[in-house]
């Protein structure tokens, strides 16, 4: 019970080629590809939402129930 042969591994490959053929490999290959691109892409625009928050205001509001506590 060893490793697949050489053999054995073209044997599956011709296989596959002949029940997706050569073109629906290489468009499910782009696919993949986009799906990648597009996660990176949302990755980099989550990185970047937090600088985008405007930090005119340096005080932060508080709840009404800090200022209750502060007041008493």
């Amino acid at each position: 019970m060893g490793s697949f042969s050489i053999w054995h591994w073209l044997i599956v490959i011709v296989v596959v080629m002949l029940l997706f053929g050569r073109g629906k490999i290489s468009d499910l290959m782009g696919d993949v590809a986009k799906g990648v691109k597009s996660f990176k892409r949302g990755l980099a625009e989550d990185e970047e939402a937090p600088k985008s928050i405007d930090q005119t205001s340096p005080t932060m509001a508080r709840s009404p129930v800090e200022e209750k506590s502060k007041a008493s």
